[in-house]
């Protein structure tokens, strides 16, 4: 195919060119209607294809057009059979993957540590989720991916699942043998869904991992905005024919997206294909080059270390992105957390996550030399403000085991629910979500029986001040749970 082609882009310069006169949405008009100081910023160019699904330029929920000729160069670029644009971003083409496969009351495996938005899928979907614990990293505090071992014993006891799914790679960058794991379950002829968020570039480059659909996945959900070049909120979710039906799909993702899809956000998927398809290979090599950069000055900096192919080696880091940049810094004595403000205040510098012992930086092709120095001069200055003046740390990652499931999510979500203090909650089904950092998996989801062991741990983040998310009351001291009918005596 030819990947110089923008199809969709092209029309929409093309319709632009015309300047047609409009009488449709949206009200801006080509940005006459905008706000002056808006317009002026964001530039009358990416105004005049701010348009909608007229004729000529398509429609995202029935292609037939140039978005159906712009997602099959995105299917061949990608190595699937069938690609369609998401501007739900991955979040709706994650729930477009599980609610095509599961209906109410069928099972689904997962990870326990997944993205919220396969929990709210479930709940939508009314299936019940198997979970699988992820594999902890007890030297750095984190949790990796899941095992083969641990996908098999979940296959043993449940075979009647309709999916299994993996987060291929983990937003710290390291893979399991996602062929392994595909092959097995496809023995079970059961269809595996993939998480793929933070590797688009997997597919253009041998020195990074293998990607969903050349281990021969079902479907990936893949952000292009994440590290690909597009505009935030544009994905794709690529598609292998066989155990999945691909018009149940288009079906699905369209009654997940809005009616007024975004051509600027499209736009941006279909040159951000054309540029990995023709530059992808070159552009993953200069942002390897310079992560490893990055990760070889680091590791020479005391008081941090940085992880590289040496955590390789078992199943559940069987490969790994280089392109990320985990930053374990305990022996600073201080928090991930408290690197991140500080990088921000003294080097106007901003991570992508932190948690109680790391930061996560990502190198990406709009990374450059100078960008690279200027992280490292900020992370030499935080050594040498903290190294040997603090204590290192102790690490400590203790998780509850996973709660009994008592109730479906969805059951639960939308049952006769009420406040209770959360102290005395053990034994209670509760109705909402609680996430604790580190590591970010959730301690508690909704259909789940709290149990006491559950309170002490999340009471223990709260008193020292970690972050605990998920739940209507923010300080944690109510929550949310199933009301219960008392006995008749």
């Amino acid at each position: 195919m030819d990947h110089s082609r923008t199809p969709l882009f092209s029309a929409l310069r093309e319709h632009a060119a015309h300047n047609p006169v409009q009488f449709h949405i949206p009200g801006h008009k080509k940005g006459l209607g905008s706000d002056p100081e808006f317009r002026s910023f964001i530039g009358d160019n990416a105004l005049s294809i701010d348009l909608i699904n007229i004729a000529p330029l398509d429609d995202l929920h029935q292609p037939t057009g140039v978005i159906e000729e712009a997602q099959k160069l995105a299917a061949d670029a990608f190595g699937a059979d069938y690609t369609f644009f998401s501007v739900q971003g991955t979040s709706g083409a994650i729930m477009t993957m599980i609610l095509s496969v599961c209906a109410p009351g069928e099972k689904i495996i997962v990870p326990r540590n997944v993205h919220k938005s396969i929990m709210s899928a479930i709940i939508f979907a009314g299936a019940r989720p198997v979970f699988i614990s992820p594999a902890r990293d007890s030297n750095l505090g984190i949790d990796h991916g899941i095992t083969t071992r641990s996908v098999k014993r979940a296959l043993e006891r449940h075979p009647d699942a309709k999916a299994v799914l993996v987060i291929n790679p983990t937003y710290f960058g390291i893979c399991a043998n996602l062929k392994e794991i595909v092959d097995l379950v496809h023995s079970y002829d059961i269809p595996v869904l993939v998480d793929e968020a933070h590797g688009v570039l997997i597919q253009f480059h041998e020195k990074l991992p293998m990607s969903a659909m050349q281990a021969g996945a079902d479907m990936a959900a893949t952000s292009v905005h994440k590290l690909g070049g597009s505009m935030t909120q544009s994905s794709v979710l690529n598609v292998r024919k066989g155990r999945v039906n691909p018009h149940r799909i288009q079906t699905i993702i369209s009654m997940l997206t809005t009616t007024s899809t975004s051509y600027i956000l499209l736009a941006s998927l279909d040159t951000s294909r054309r540029n990995l398809a023709l530059n992808g290979h070159d552009i993953a090599e200069q942002t390897i080059s310079l992560a490893q950069l990055a990760r070889d000055e680091i590791n020479n900096i005391p008081g941090l270390y940085c992880i590289g192919e040496e955590i390789l080696g078992d199943e559940a880091t069987y490969d790994y992105d280089p392109t990320k940049l985990t930053i374990h810094v305990r022996h600073l004595g201080i928090t991930g957390y408290e690197t991140e403000n500080w990088l921000r205040d003294h080097h106007n510098i901003e991570v992508e996550l932190s948690d109680m012992y790391n930061i996560l930086c990502l190198v990406t092709p709009g990374d450059t030399r100078d960008s690279i120095d200027k992280l490292l001069i900020g992370l030499r200055e935080l050594a040498d403000t903290h190294h040997i003046v603090n204590e290192a740390m102790e690490l400590v990652v203790k998780i509850p085991e996973i709660p009994q499931l008592s109730l479906t999510p969805r059951d639960a979500f939308y049952a006769e629910t009420e406040i209770v203090p959360f102290k005395e909650s053990a034994g209670r089904i509760i109705a909402e979500f609680i996430y604790v950092y580190p590591p970010g998996i959730p301690i508690l989801l909704p259909g789940e029986v709290i149990s006491q062991q559950n309170i002490n741990y999340i009471i223990d983040h709260v008193e020292i001040g970690l972050p605990v998310k998920g739940p209507e009351d923010r300080s944690i001291q109510f929550v949310k749970v199933i009301v219960e009918e008392t006995a008749i005596s």
